[in-house]
């Protein structure tokens, strides 16, 4: 009998605006003629870009003055959170993230202050308010992939047209964790955009050093998703999948694998120093890639940005900035009774005894027992 070939497969990769800001007229456009991001809502997101990017760098700051325990910076990486955010509907659809997409989380309705609370050790960081739909940050790596195929399955069980997306790197498709989540994904067909930005290192591990794959959304290819690799540091061009995805998995299309090509300009975390591991030319050459550097060019261009633009941005960003800190710097001190509060829905007698007296131990609960004769 002849050999055959039962199946073939091939990873398409797609960039709209280049890295000096230049665009491709017809890859801009929807089907119908009309823009993919009118001028207004690039406009729009290219400000808001500005501010995160402006508190992300105090953040930086603020631990090296020891106002806070560490943290990850986001730097280089907002074109990512921001497109594929952007094409979601906020309220409804929900955002199960790594730690290094605060902007998307900000978009969706997360409080400014609450990832600082994250990382300067305050819980309330974590307790997402009511009406807001994500997940709190996630250090593990890998393991939020699970949450988020659970919460969509639970969508695709109720007829509901919503989806999850869920952030993570490189590095996590290395987990276990993540291919079971594709796999469930798959097999159940539901709504979840796995959202893979590919910074090019895992802390201090290459990718090219941690697998023999040309590009990380192939991994999906085994699992029979429809994957697609993006230039993650170009706006317009991660929109537009991220919402391709969205309507796929909202038409009950299945799950979508996207690879978000971008760098981590910046170390892994303030515990890091990326000078050890990394050439200075290879983060030379990113930095002129910079997101929010060719989204400037663009709209300098078109006539939309000028320095005097700029400067107001600056002046706005600034205050944004300070107002943000002060929210997490003043906050009233929590109370002991939180330690209670927020695990159980009704309280068991035993730890309404613990927080009643502060105590664990029956003398310390009951200590009139001191004084009994033995």
């Amino acid at each position: 009998m002849p050999i055959r070939t039962v199946y073939g497969a091939n990873v398409e990769h797609l960039q709209i605006m280049d890295e000096h800001g230049v665009v491709d007229q017809e890859l801009a456009k929807n089907p119908d003629g009309t823009p993919v991001l009118k001028d207004e809502e690039t406009l729009e997101l290219f400000i808001y870009m500005g501010k995160c990017r402006a508190l992300d760098e105090t953040a930086f700051k603020l631990q090296r003055s020891g106002r806070m325990g560490t943290y990850p910076q986001n730097k280089g990486q907002e074109a990512a959170a921001i497109g594929s955010a952007y094409a979601l509907e906020r309220g409804s659809d929900w955002l199960v993230p790594c730690y290094r997409e605060n902007a998307a989380l900000w978009m969706h309705g997360l409080p400014m202050h609450y990832v600082l609370l994250h990382w300067m050790g305050d819980e309330r960081g974590n307790q997402i308010p009511p009406g807001v739909c994500q997940t709190p940050l996630c250090i593990p790596i890998g393991t939020q992939p699970l949450h988020a195929v659970g919460i969509s399955w639970a969508f695709k069980m109720r007829g509901e047209k919503k989806l999850a997306i869920t952030y993570f790197g490189d590095g996590a498709t290395s987990e276990g964790d993540v291919h079971e989540a594709l796999n469930f994904a798959a097999v159940f067909q539901t709504p979840t955009i796995f959202f893979c930005q590919n910074n090019q290192w895992a802390i201090s591990v290459p990718r090219e050093s941690q697998m023999n794959n040309e590009t990380v959304a192939q991994r999906a290819i085994g699992y029979d998703i429809p994957c697609m690799q993006v230039d993650g540091n170009d706006l317009i061009a991660v929109y537009k999948v991220t919402r391709d995805a969205a309507k796929r998995a909202k038409s009950g299309g299945g799950p979508t694998f996207i690879e978000a090509v971008t760098y981590r300009l910046a170390d892994h975390t303030t515990a890091d120093d990326a000078r050890r591991y990394r050439d200075p030319k290879e983060v030379e050459a990113w930095v002129g890639k910079d997101p929010i550097i060719r989204l400037r060019k663009y709209l300098t261009a078109k006539g939309l940005w000028n320095d005097e633009k700029q400067r107001q941005l600056d002046e706005e960003a600034k205050v944004m900035v300070a107002d943000v800190i002060k929210a997490a710097e003043t906050i009233a001190k929590p109370s002991t009774d939180d330690i209670f509060d927020h695990v159980f829905a009704t309280l068991t007698p035993e730890l309404e005894l613990q927080k009643k007296t502060m105590r664990t131990h029956s003398l310390g609960q009951f200590p009139e027992q001191a004084g009994l004769a033995r």
